[in-house]
């Protein structure tokens, strides 16, 4: 192995021990309990979980029988070890098949179960992953962040009913906001503070980490949340708005046709124009209230365009608000929207 491969290989494999977030059994449980209707008779795939020690395949296989399952499928990347935390170093990765415990025992034990072992290394890509994916109904997982957009591709491309952790800023990737705009994904129920365990080969980048008296390290996110392409009840509940608009309290954009909301609950109820919103206004998105147009990303005109160099600060696209001195500052990335009953 040439230096460079063998470096390229230490950092990929770095980078997936940054991407080991281990979802606790509880925030799966408040989650999953919103969609129980909808896994009776179907086969679910968790594709980024080793059954030995994942709360995935803890909670579908204890409730295999209320939920009413036809197949538990589970497949992990190269993770042969029994603690939490392998090395990823094997030459093979594990698999499981579980189709219901007859005889009601108790917690399924993975190794009466029988625990299998893939040709390759379970990466979600991989061709026996795929081909587990195709016999699949829903997924339901935690997939590494860095791979989000690859991962959400590939359940668009096979058509798979899913529901996954992730993180908000996923929401201004192109790829991701375009699924959101087309009604192809959409929230979960739960978005906010969510913590993980993670790896103690964890390089701590943020202030919210910590160790447990255990030794056992954790990660907080306070922007974690639950991507799903299921039409769950929260889609159709109606944001309670009683502002009405005037130009003095909703100024429009220096390089965009809309006004700015600075927050949900100012909405205007009888605005029919085009509004900017915070990426906020996601998590109580109604799709029968509202229509997404587009981003600040992918709608703002260049200030180039609109006003004098230096009286503006430059940086990724967004929006720009007049400051009343001939100069414009710039604002955090917007969502723009359109009231579908907008009222007198």
């Amino acid at each position: 192995m040439t230096k460079k491969v063998k470096n390229q290989s230490l950092s990929k494999a770095r980078d997936a021990k940054q991407d080991e977030f281990y979802t606790q059994l509880s925030d799966i449980e408040q989650e999953l309990k919103h969609y129980k209707k909808h896994f009776k008779n179907k086969v679910v795939y968790c594709n980024c979980d080793d059954p030995r020690v994942s709360n995935f395949f803890f909670y579908f296989s204890y409730n295999f029988e209320k939920l009413g399952l036809k197949k538990l499928i589970t497949t992990c990347y190269k993770n042969q070890s029994r603690d939490l935390f392998s090395r990823n170093d094997s030459e093979q990765a594990v698999y499981l098949e579980y189709t219901g415990d007859n005889h009601r025992t108790g917690v399924p034990d993975p190794e009466k179960i029988g625990i299998k072992h893939l040709k390759g290394d379970g990466d979600f890509r991989s061709a026996e992953s795929v081909e587990l994916l195709k016999q699949a109904d829903i997924v339901v997982t935690n997939p590494p962040f860095s791979l989000f957009r690859e991962y959400v591709a590939q359940l668009i491309e096979y058509d798979k009913k899913f529901v996954i952790v992730g993180n908000q800023n996923a929401i201004s990737y192109k790829e991701i906001f375009n699924l959101i705009v087309k009604n192809k994904l959409w929230l979960g129920n739960k978005s906010g503070d969510m913590e993980f365990k993670v790896p103690a080969c964890y390089e701590a980048r943020e202030t919210r980490y910590w160790v447990d008296a255990d030794g056992q390290k954790w990660r907080s996110m306070g922007n974690a949340c639950w991507y799903t392409n299921f039409d769950i009840a929260k889609r159709h509940e109606n944001i309670i708005l009683y502002k009405k608009y005037s130009p003095e309290a909703y100024p429009t954009y220096a390089n965009y046709d809309a006004i700015e909301v600075g927050k949900i609950s100012d909405i205007p109820v009888d605005y029919e124009g085009a509004m900017g919103v915070p990426l906020t206004f996601l998590d109580k998105y109604n799709v029968d209230q509202f229509e997404i147009v587009g981003s600040s990303t992918m709608l703002a005109i260049p200030m180039a365009e609109v006003a004098k160099k230096g009286t503006y600060s430059q940086g990724t696209q967004r929006f720009y608000l007049a400051n009343g001195d001939g100069t414009y500052r710039r604002l955090y990335d917007r969502i723009v929207i359109k009231s579908k009953k907008p009222k007198d």
